[in-house]
C-alpha cells in the first residue's frame, strides 16, 4: 500500500520546535483574529462646527424665551374687557413727565392726583353690577422692624403719606369682601430717576387692568384690591402702613406685588408662596408664563441686597402670592437712564395679559380663602411648589413634596445602576471611577483659575474694572474663553491619568496586541470622563434634594437626559464587549433637553450679574474693585463645567485640540485687545455709572468744632475719578485719606472738595441730639430730644455695645417699644421718611447695659465710637457748588438713589459716649 505524503501545515513536531517567543505571538494573532477597533475620527471643523451650534442653540432659546414679546394692543383692539399695552403707555408718559417723584415732594403729589383721576374714570364707567370704591387713604406715623433681608438690622419709621386704594367686587354678593386678592405697587421713585421702569410701567399696567376688571368683576367671588402705595423707595413704608393700618387689609387672602429692578422686558415671578395656589393657578391660565424658582432660591438667599413690598406681605401679613419683576436693562436701575424710551414694546403687554388672566380666574375661585390659612404649616412642611418656565410658553410646576419623591428616585436608581457597574468592573472600575472624579476636579480648578486670573486682568488693562458694562457679550472672550481652556486643560490632564491607570491593567493581562490595547485604552478612558460628568450633577441633586432647594430641579434636567442616551446609545451588560467610540448622537441626544430648559435661564442670570455690578459696592472703596469681575468669572466657569463637561470628554480622542485651544486663545486675545484700547467704553449714556455728589455739613468734630462743609463725590461701581476729576476740575482730591461716615455706609475711596462749599446751607438746619436726662440707678437710662430740623429724611444709628434697648416716641405716642433689637457691627440704625407735613422732633430713651462703663480719659475718648450717629437729607435742596459739579459731569455718569443713599445736601452729627 503506497503512503500519503504529510502536508508541511500539518506537521506537529516542526511546530513543537519553535520557540517560545514565537509561539506567543501566533496565539496574540489568534486571539486579536477578527477583533476592529474603530477610532474617533472628530475633525477641527467638525467641532467648531459643533460649538457654534451649541452657542446659536443657546443663543436662540434665550431669545425666544426673554426677547420674544407680545405685539402691543390699542385700546380698540383690546376692547373693553381686554389689555391694552397703548393705553397703559399713556399713563407711563404722563408719570414720567413729572420727572422724580419721591415722597415729600410737589411732584408726588401730582403723581398721586393723576392715578386718582384716572381710577375716578373707570369706577364712572364700570360696569353696572360692579360695585367700584376709590379710598385716598393717609397714613400719620408708624413704625415697623423686619425678620429678614436688607432691613433686618433697623427700624423703620414713616408717617404722612398718602396710598390710593381700589376695591371692585360684585354690587349683589356683598360676601365677595371678606376675601380679596391685592395687587399692589409703588408710585413713588428716587431722587435720581423719572422711575419709568421702576415703577411706572407697574402703575401703568394696574391702572389698565383696573379698567378691564371693572368690566368682569360682576362674575367674581372675591374682590380685586388694588393698592397704589408711596413709601417703598423708603424702606417699603408704604405695604407696612397699609396692612396695619388700613381696615380693607383684614381681607385680603392673597398678594401679588409688581416690581422692577431694571426696566421692561418680561415680566417674571422671581418669588412665589409660600402657599402654591397662586402659583399654580398662574401657570394654568398665563398667556405668556415667565418665571423660575433659580430667581427665587438666589434673592431669598440675600445674595441680592435688596428688598420689595412682597417681603411685609409675606412676612407681616403671612400672606402667600406672586412676585413679577421686570429684570431687563438692569444697570439702569434707580439711575437718570431709566427712562421711557427704554421701555420695550411689548413689555406691558406680556405682563398685563398675563395678570388680566390670572385675576379672572383667581377672582372666581373658591379656594381663596385657603390661600394664607396654612402658611405656618406649609412653610414647615415644605410643600411649597417648584416652577419654571419652558421658552416662555409652558410653564412646569409641582410641589416639592413630589420634588422629594421623583429626586429621591432618580438618585437611588442612579446609585443603583452605578453599584452594579463597579461591581461587575471590580476595583479597575473602581479606581477609574477615583481618576474621573479627579479629572472634575482638576477641571474645576483650571476653570476657576483661568477665569478668575482674566478678572485680576481687567483693572490693570482697562480705565474701569468692568469694561464690558456697555457690551455683556464681551464675558464670553473675557471669561468665558479662559474659564473653557481651563477646564478643557484640566480635564485632558485628568484623561492622561486615568490613561495611564488603564495603560498599566491591560499590560497586565497580555491578551491584546499593543496597538489594539492602546486604542482599547483611549476609548475606554473617553467613555469614563463622559460617566464622570452625570456623576457631579448626581451629587448636586443630592445636596439639592437634603436641602430641598427648588433650583434642583437643574441637576435633574442635566443628569437624566445624558444618562438615558448614554444607555441607549453607548452602554452595555455584556462584560466582553469591546469599548467604541461615543457617538454624536450621544451628546445630541444628552444635550437637546438640558440646553431647552436652561440655556435662557443662564444667559439670563448672567445679564442681571452684570447689571448688578453698576450697584455692586455697599461701601465705596470698601471693596476690592476686582471682586465683582471675579465673582462674575466665578459664576460663568461654574456654568462652564456643569455644562460642557458632556462635550469635553469627546475632545480628547478627536484631532481637533489644537484647533480649539487655538481658536479660545484668539477669542481671548481679541476680547484683551478690545478692553486695552478703549474702543468700546465701558459706560455710556444708557449704561451710566452710579455716582452720588453730596453736599456735606459736618459737626461730628472730626474737623474741629465748627462745621465743616465739602462736597463729596463717590460712586457704588468699583473704579477711580482720576481722568474725570481732572475734567470736572473744581478743587477735587481723590483718595483714602479721609472716610466719611453717612450712618447707613462708610464711602472708603472718593474725592473731596473744600472750595466754594460755603453757599447753599444754613446752620439752622444742622440736626442736634440734646441730652435731657441721665439716671445712673440699677440701670442706666438716657433720655435724648431729637430735632431734624427741617428734614423729613434721616438716618439715626445707636451704639449697641453701650445700649442694650430703647425706645422712641413721637410726641405723646411711643412708637417703638423696648422689645429688643437685633444690630449689625455693633450698631442699630431707625430710618424715617415722610411726606411734607412729618413730624421733625422727637424722643429717645437709652437703656444702658449692665457692664457699660462711662469712661473719662480723653486719650481713649477719641478711640471711642460715639453713642449715637445722625445724618438728615434735604430732598430736592441743591447747593450751587453741587450745580456747578453735576453740570461738568460727564455724560456717562448718573446720580443714584436708593432707600440709604444720601441726597444732594447733608448733615452729619454725633452724640459721644462721654457727652
Amino acid at each position: 500500500m503506497r503512503r500519503r505524503p504529510e502536508s508541511s501545515s500539518t506537521a506537529p513536531d516542526t511546530s513543537a520546535k519553535k520557540s517560545s517567543g514565537t509561539s506567543k505571538t501566533d496565539e496574540e494573532a489568534k486571539l486579536n483574529h477578527g477583533i476592529q477597533i474603530r477610532t474617533a475620527r472628530r475633525s477641527g471643523f467638525t467641532w467648531l462646527t459643533l460649538f457654534a451650534v451649541i452657542v446659536y442653540s443657546s443663543w436662540a432659546v434665550y431669545q425666544y424665551q426673554y426677547e420674544n414679546l407680545p405685539v402691543p394692543l390699542t385700546a380698540e383692539q383690546a376692547g373693553k374687557r381686554g389689555f391694552s399695552e397703548v393705553a397703559a403707555m399713556k399713563h407711563v408718559k404722563a408719570l414720567t413727565e413729572l420727572g422724580p417723584h419721591t415722597i415729600g415732594s410737589d411732584a408726588i403729589e401730582l403723581a398721586l392726583q393723576y392715578v386718582l383721576a384716572e381710577l375716578e374714570n373707570i369706577k364712572k364707567t364700570a360696569h353696572w353690577e360692579v360695585d367700584v370704591e376709590v379710598d385716598l387713604f393717609h397714613v400719620n406715623v408708624g413704625a415697623t422692624r423686619l425678620d429678614s433681608g436688607m432691613f433686618v438690622d433697623r427700624t423703620i419709621i414713616y408717617s404722612d403719606l398718602d396710598h390710593i386704594v381700589l376695591r371692585m367686587l360684585p354690587k349683589y354678593a356683598p360676601e365677595a369682601r371678606e376675601n380679596a386678592i391685592l395687587v399692589s405697587s409703588h408710585i413713588d421713585t428716587v431722587f435720581s430717576t423719572e422711575g419709568a421702569g421702576d415703577c411706572s410701567s407697574c402703575v401703568s399696567v394696574m391702572l389698565e387692568l383696573a379698567r378691564g376688571i371693572s368690566q368682569w368683576a360682576h362674575g367674581f367671588k372675591n374682590s380685586v384690591i388694588f393698592l397704589f402705595n408711596t413709601g417703598e423707595e423708603e424702606g417699603l413704608s408704604g405695604a407696612h402702613s397699609f396692612i396695619t393700618q388700613h381696615p380693607w387689609s383684614t381681607t385680603i387672602r392673597m398678594a401679588i406685588d409688581l416690581e422692577a429692578m431694571g426696566i421692561g422686558g418680561k415680566s417674571a415671578i422671581f418669588q412665589a408662596g409660600p402657599h402654591p395656589l397662586a402659583v399654580e393657578t398662574f401657570a394654568s391660565v398665563a398667556k405668556y408664563p415667565s418665571g423660575n424658582i433659580i430667581f427665587q432660591d438666589i434673592f431669598s438667599s440675600g445674595v441680592i441686597n435688596s428688598a420689595t413690598d412682597f417681603q411685609v406681605y409675606r412676612e407681616v401679613a403671612g400672606l402667600s402670592g406672586l412676585d413679577f419683576v421686570y429684570a431687563d436693562h438692569g444697570a439702569v436701575y434707580h439711575t437718570k437712564n431709566d427712562k421711557l424710551k427704554l421701555l420695550k414694546s411689548g413689555s406691558l403687554q406680556h405682563l398685563g395679559e398675563n395678570m388680566l388672566a390670572f385675576l379672572l380666574q383667581i377672582a372666581t375661585s373658591s379656594h381663596l380663602s385657603k390661600a394664607n390659612a396654612t402658611v405656618g404649616d406649609i412653610q414647615s412642611s415644605h410643600d411649597t411648589a417648584v416652577y419654571y418656565d419652558i421658552l416662555g410658553q409652558y410653564m412646569v410646576i409641582y410641589r416639592q413634596r413630589f420634588a422629594n419623591m421623583l429626586h429621591s428616585s432618580v438618585i437611588l436608581q442612579s446609585l443603583l445602576i452605578w453599584t452594579t457597574s463597579l461591581l461587575m468592573g471590580g476595583s479597575t472600575a473602581a479606581v477609574s471611577l477615583a481618576f474621573s472624579c479627579l479629572s472634575n476636579i482638576l477641571m474645576w480648578i483650571f476653570s476657576i483659575s483661568f477665569s478668575v486670573l482674566a478678572a485680576f486682568i481687567l483693572p490693570l488693562i482697562s480705565s474701569s474694572p468692568l469694561p464690558y458694562l456697555s457690551i455683556p457679550w464681551l464675558v464670553l472672550g473675557l471669561f468665558a474663553a479662559p474659564a473653557f481652556l481651563g477646564a478643557l486643560i484640566g480635564q485632558h490632564l485628568g484623561y492622561l491619568v486615568l490613561k495611564r491607570y488603564l495603560s498599566n491593567v491591560y499590560a497586565k493581562r497580555k491578551q491584546l496586541s499593543p496597538a489594539i490595547q492602546a486604542d482599547l485604552i483611549k476609548l475606554e478612558t473617553e467613555r469614563w470622563l463622559f460617566k464622570a460628568g452625570s456623576l457631579q450633577w448626581l451629587v448636586l441633586l443630592v445636596v439639592g434634594t437634603y436641602y430641598k432647594i427648588g433650583s434642583s430641579y437643574l441637576a435633574l434636567v442635566w443628569l437624566v437626559p445624558p444618562a438615558f442616551a448614554y444607555g441607549l446609545l453607548e452602554a452595555t451588560l455584556t462584560p466582553g464587549r469591546l469599548p467604541k467610540p461615543l457617538k454624536l448622537a450621544t451628546l445630541w441626544m444628552g444635550l437637546a433637553i438640558p440646553i431647552l430648559a436652561s440655556a435662557g435661564q443662564f444667559i439670563k442670570l448672567t445679564t442681571v450679574i452684570i447689571g448688578l455690578s453698576v450697584r455692586f459696592i455697599r461701601h465705596p472703596g470698601g471693596t476690592p474693585e476686582w471682586l465683582p469681575s471675579v465673582g462674575l468669572s466665578l459664576f460663568i466657569a461654574a456654568v462652564i463645567c456643569l455644562t460642557l463637561v458632556y462635550l469635553l470628554s469627546y475632545i480628547h480622542l478627536s484631532g481637533a485640540k489644537t484647533s480649539i485651544v487655538l481658536s479660545t486663545c484668539i477669542l481671548f486675545a481679541l476680547s484683551l485687545a478690545v478692553v486695552f484700547s478703549g474702543i468700546i467704553p465701558p459706560f455710556t449714556e444708557e449704561t451710566a455709572r452710579a455716582v452720588n455728589v453730596v453736599h456735606v455739613v459736618d459737626t461730628t468734630g472730626g474737623f474741629g468744632e465748627k462745621p465743616n462743609s465739602y462736597i463729596s463725590l463717590f460712586s457704588f461701581t468699583p473704579g477711580k475719578f482720576t481722568k474725570e476729576v481732572e475734567e470736572i476740575k473744581e478743587g477735587f482730591v481723590c483718595g483714602r485719606h479721609k472716610a466719611i461716615d453717612y450712618v447707613t455706609f462708610s464711602v472708603k475711596y472718593g474725592c473731596l472738595t473744600y472750595d466754594g462749599t460755603e453757599e447753599g446751607w444754613d446752620e439752622s438746619n444742622i440736626p442736634t441730639l440734646d441730652v435731657v436726662k441721665d439716671i445712673n440707678g440699677d440701670k442706666r437710662i438716657t433720655q435724648v430730644k431729637i430735632d431734624t430740623k427741617r428734614s423729613i429724611r434721616w438716618f439715626l444709628a445707636i451704639n449697641t455695645e453701650e445700649i442694650e434697648d430703647f425706645t422712641f416716641n413721637v410726641g405723646l405716642e411711643e412708637l417703638v417699644a423696648a422689645d429688643g433689637k437685633r444690630s449689625i457691627d455693633g450698631w442699630h440704625t431707625i430710618q424715617a421718611s415722610g411726606g411734607k407735613n412729618a413730624p421733625t422732633k422727637f424722643e429717645l430713651t437709652l437703656f444702658w447695659l449692665q457692664n457699660s462703663t462711662r469712661r473719662s480719659d480723653k486719650m481713649v475718648q477719641s478711640e471711642q465710637r460715639p453713642l449715637l450717629r445722625i445724618r438728615t437729607d434735604l430732598p430736592g435742596v441743591v447747593t450751587p457748588k453741587v450745580e456747578t459739579v453735576l453740570e461738568k459731569l460727564p455724560p456717562w455718569y448718573s446720580l443714584f438713589g436708593k432707600s440709604t443713599s444720601p441726597h444732594t445736601l447733608s448733615f452729619l452729627s454725633s452724640l459721644p459716649i462721654d457727652f
